[in-house]
Parts: structure tokens; C-alpha cells; sequence
């Protein structure tokens, strides 16, 4: 593929994996302010409790293998076909391992309840396995457009089922369903829009020129999950599903918030620099570089400003019953801005074969956190946030230390990358701070104040200062709605 092929290609996909992305974020806005209005924190936390064994259950089923079919210089229909029966023989047996294993997962959180409804809940992933395929196929193919279809037409199928159904009473069981109609919606999706189908013939030998790289992933997608949902493993034992709940709403609206960019630049990232030659480090440090600045760009204003409006946010939207998540969503928001930055180079390392990197970097990190959960309970759920964020966010160092590896990047440029963005979006919230406690103390006009005064002083302290960046992205939005002649 020529550079200016692959470029128009790439640039298709970052800006409808954005679009795509942005919308999901806007319905999943919609839909949870909704449903938190008619749920309670005990409700969310029953839920939530169960979040990391339906995602480990996943990870089990996909086994890295979609990534793997994407690294692959050529991918043939048998590859396909051996990763989908491996994905629906092994979620079955994962469903019949979980389900007997139910009891046990109540007695943990002490909650009989939970029985019937992880056994219900653990569905999701059986359906998600039919889908794993066909997903994978229009990945590899960058068909973002349709991809973004599937998306966005599921979120509304589910999130209308899980609003009537919590109008109606059905509580936490509401969510578990919404849950089920969304994963059964996307495997579907796949299935119209991909151009492979399976044959009956049930052959697993493509897999072993993957498994190797799979496994690294799946092992490391396994400690991704335990590490973003290892608090509400424990808070659900030590402090009850109310906790759970506040820590699972804070952590949902900043996840929204960072999975935006996140998601975007995945979209593009692995198939773009897998595409790229291992011969040519100076131009993908160029490529890298100005990929970095692109999501430092982003981040560091949107989730600092998340955090900056977060009380005003949650109490106008999802009242003043959810108000005590206000704190830890400010303390997740800010760690927030620098997730983008992590998963862009995490990615990298996987476009470029090192999977062994990042698994031993996953389960390190994991590992960390679960020494400060250890060391830290006893002084609350705050300081353990603190700690989360702070040990995070450090971690972008190790990240470093890979990718300088790899293409030569030193620390000083990978500083001057994300830096100065983050200098100037905490000296813009620090000014919308200011002056919104100088206006009348009302919740909106405060939260619009301070969005504006932020938003302004961002962009004019970029302009003064003569940053490219903000220029290129508004060159490429007016180019692709044909404003640019």
C-alpha cells in the first residue's frame, strides 16, 4: 500500500472511529443519565460486582486471537474460520465453568442474589463469542464506517430495553438484560456486515502460528480487567454494593470520557504502524510523535475539564443521590487524561509484535495495585482512588521505555509531547475555577462558566504560543465537510 493510500485510509478510519466514538459517548450519556435516575447505588453495585468475572470470562473467549488476525500479513478464510469455533467452544465451557461456580461468587459478596443473576449476566460473553469473527474481519479490513453502524444501532436497541425495563421495577436485573441485547446486537452486526463466513468443518491448526502472540494478550487482557475492576471486587467484601455503586458511576462517566479518544485512535493505531516497515524507526517516531501530541492534545483539556465539573455534572444530571461520586470521579478524571496516552503506546508495542512487553508490563502494574489495595484499606476508599490514579499515570515511564526501544524516542521529546498540553489545560482549569466563583452560585451557570472560560483560555494560550496542532485538526474537519477548497 502506497503512503498517500495508506494516509486517505488511516485518516478515514481515525475520523470515522472519532465520529463513532463520540456518538456512542453521547448515547451512553443519554441512556445512563436515564437509567441512573431510576436506579439506585445498590442496584449499579449488584452489577458491578459481577463486572470483573463477565470480563475475564471474555477475555477467555477472544484469547487475543482478534488482534493476532489482524498483525497477520495474510489472513485466509480458514484463519477465520478456526478462531471463531475456538471462540464458541471455549465460551461455552467457560459459561458451564462460571455457572457452577455462581454460589461461590455469592458467598464472596454475600449476596444470595447474585446466583441467578451472574448466571444470567455471563450469557453476554457466549453471545459475544458468535460475533469475535466476523468483528475481526472488519477490523483488520479498517471498516470503521460499518463498524460505527454496529455500534451505535446496538447502544439504542439496548438502552431502550434497559430504560423500560427499569421503569418498570426490574432494578439491577434491567442492566444484566441491557447488557445481554447489546452484546447479542454487536455479534449480529458483525455477521451483516462482514464478507467471511464459517464453514462446519471444525479445523484448529491456523491457530498455532497465533497462539503465541494471542496468549500474551489474553493473559495481559485478562490483568487489564482485573486491574481497572480490582476495587469493585473488594469494596463490594469490605464496604457493601452501595460503595460499589458510587465507585462504578464515578468510574463510568470518566471511562466514557478517555474511551472516546482511546477508541479512536485504537481504531487506527495497530492496522496503521502494523502496515509500516520495522526498518523505518525515524518515520514511525515522526508518525508516533505527532499521533502523541494529537491525543495529548485532546486528553489532558477534556478529562481535566470532566473533573473540573464533575459535582455540577453529577448533581444536574443524575441528582444530588449520587453526589458522593463527585469526589472520586475528579480523582479518576484526572488520571483520566493520561489513559489515551498509555493505551497509544501500549498499542504501538503490540502493532509491533512485542505482546510479551505488554503483558509483563500489564501484570506488573497490576500486581502494584493490588499491593496498594492491600497496604492502603484500611485509610478508605479515597486514598486507594489517589493511589490508582497516581500509580497509573507513573506508569507512563515504563510505557517509555519500551517504545525508545523501539523506534529511538528519547524521554526528553516524549515529554515535550505531553507536557506543555497538560501545563496549559490545568492553567485553563485553574482560571474557569476562578472565575466561575465569582458568578452566581447556580449549578448550570456555574458548569457552563467554567466549561467556557476553559475552553477559551486553552485555545488562546495554544494560538499565542503558535501550536500546529490545533490548526492541522481544524484544517482536517474542514477538509473532510468540505469547507476547505
Amino acid at each position: 500500500m502506497t503512503d498517500t493510500n495508506l494516509k486517505q485510509k488511516a485518516a478515514g478510519a481515525l475520523m470515522w472511529g472519532g465520529l463513532s466514538q463520540a456518538a456512542q459517548q453521547a448515547l451512553n450519556l443519554v441512556f445512563g443519565i436515564v437509567l441512573a435516575r431510576l436506579l439506585s447505588p445498590a442496584d449499579y453495585g449488584m452489577v458491578g460486582m459481577l463486572t470483573i468475572f463477565a470480563l475475564i470470562a471474555t477475555s477467555l473467549q477472544e484469547s487475543g486471537f482478534m488482534s493476532a488476525l489482524t498483525r497477520k500479513q495474510e489472513a485466509s478464510s480458514e484463519d477465520y474460520n478456526a478462531v471463531f469455533w475456538f471462540n464458541v467452544l471455549c465460551s461455552l465451557t467457560v459459561y458451564a465453568v462460571l455457572f457452577a461456580a455462581a454460589p461461590l461468587i455469592a458467598a464472596w459478596f454475600r449476596q444470595p442474589v447474585l446466583v441467578p443473576l451472574s448466571r444470567l449476566l455471563f450469557l453476554s460473553f457466549v453471545f459475544s463469542a458468535m460475533g469475535t469473527a466476523p468483528r475481526a474481519w472488519l477490523f483488520r479490513h479498517m471498516r470503521a464506517k460499518q463498524t460505527a453502524v454496529i455500534s451505535l444501532t446496538s447502544l439504542v436497541v439496548s438502552g431502550l430495553c434497559g430504560i423500560t425495563l427499569a421503569w418498570l421495577g426490574f432494578a439491577y436485573w434491567g442492566i444484566a438484560l441491557q447488557n445481554l441485547v447489546f452484546c447479542a446486537s454487536v455479534s449480529l452486526g458483525g455477521w451483516y456486515f462482514s464478507e467471511w463466513r464459517p464453514t462446519w468443518r471444525i479445523n484448529l491448526r491456523p491457530l498455532r502460528g497465533m497462539i503465541g502472540f494471542s496468549s500474551r494478550l489474553l493473559a495481559t487482557n485478562i490483568f487489564t480487567h482485573v486491574n481497572n475492576n480490582l476495587f469493585s471486587l473488594f469494596f463490594g467484601r469490605l464496604y457493601g454494593e452501595s460503595t460499589v455503586g458510587y465507585y462504578n458511576q464515578a468510574n463510568k462517566w470518566t471511562t466514557m470520557g478517555h474511551s472516546t479518544l482511546t477508541g479512536m485512535v485504537w481504531s487506527v493505531t495497530q492496522p496503521l504502524f502494523a502496515r509500516l516497515s520495522y526498518d523505518e524507526p525515524q518515520r514511525q517516531q515522526a508518525i508516533f510523535r505527532k499521533m502523541l501530541r494529537l491525543t495529548a492534545f485532546l486528553s489532558c483539556p477534556c478529562m481535566f475539564g470532566l473533573a473540573l465539573v464533575a459535582p455540577e455534572f453529577i448533581t444536574l444530571t443524575i441528582t444530588e443521590k449520587w453526589l458522593s461520586s463527585a469526589l472520586l470521579m475528579q480523582y479518576l478524571c484526572i488520571g483520566g487524561a493520561f489513559v489515551p496516552i498509555a493505551s497509544f503506546c501500549s498499542n504501538f508495542l503490540i502493532s509491533q509484535g512485542k505482546s510479551q512487553v505488554y503483558m509483563w508490563n500489564t501484570v506488573a502494574l497490576c500486581l502494584v495495585q493490588l499491593l496498594l489495595l492491600v497496604v492502603l484499606h484500611p485509610y478508605g476508599v479515597r486514598c486507594m482512588v489517589v493511589a490508582y490514579v497516581a500509580a497509573n499515570t507513573l506508569w507512563l515511564l515504563v510505557w517509555h521505555v519500551f517504545v525508545r526501544r523501539i523506534i529511538g524516542l528519547r524521554l526528553s521529546l516524549f515529554a515535550r509531547d505531553i507536557l506543555p498540553f497538560a501545563a496549559l489545560a490545568s492553567m485553563a482549569m485553574g482560571a474557569a475555577w476562578g472565575v466561575a466563583h465569582l458568578c452566581p452560585q447556580h449549578l448550570l451557570v456555574t458548569l457552563l462558566v467554567k466549561v467556557a472560560v476553559a475552553a477559551v483560555v486553552y485555545a488562546l494560550s495554544l494560538r499565542l504560543l503558535g501550536a500546529r496542532i490545533m490548526q492541522e485538526c481544524w484544517d482536517f474537519v474542514r477538509e473532510k465537510i468540505g469547507l476547505r477548497r
